[in-house]
C-alpha cells in the first residue's frame, strides 16, 4: 500500500534534510536516494490526479462546467 500524499511528503523532506547534512554514507545516500524517487512518483501521481479532478470541475464565466487546463 502506498502511503497518503502528505506522508510521503513528510518522508521526502526528511530525506532531503538527511542528504543536504552530507554525514552519510555513500550506500546510505544511495538507499535514501532510492526510497525518495519511489516516494517523488507516488506524490506526482497523487498531484496528476487532483489536478484532473479539479479540471473537471471547474466552472466556466457562463456557470457551465467547463475543462480547463491547469499549466
Amino acid at each position: 500500500m502506498q502511503p497518503a500524499f502528505e506522508e510521503a511528503l513528510s518522508r521526502l523532506e526528511e530525506i532531503v534534510t538527511a542528504l543536504e547534512g552530507g554525514e552519510l554514507t555513500l550506500d546510505e545516500s544511495l538507499a535514501l536516494f532510492e526510497e525518495g524517487m519511489r516516494l517523488l512518483r507516488v506524490c506526482t501521481k497523487r498531484l496528476d490526479e487532483a489536478e484532473s479532478r479539479v479540471s473537471m470541475l471547474l466552472r466556466g464565466e457562463d456557470g457551465e462546467i467547463q475543462a480547463v487546463s491547469m499549466r
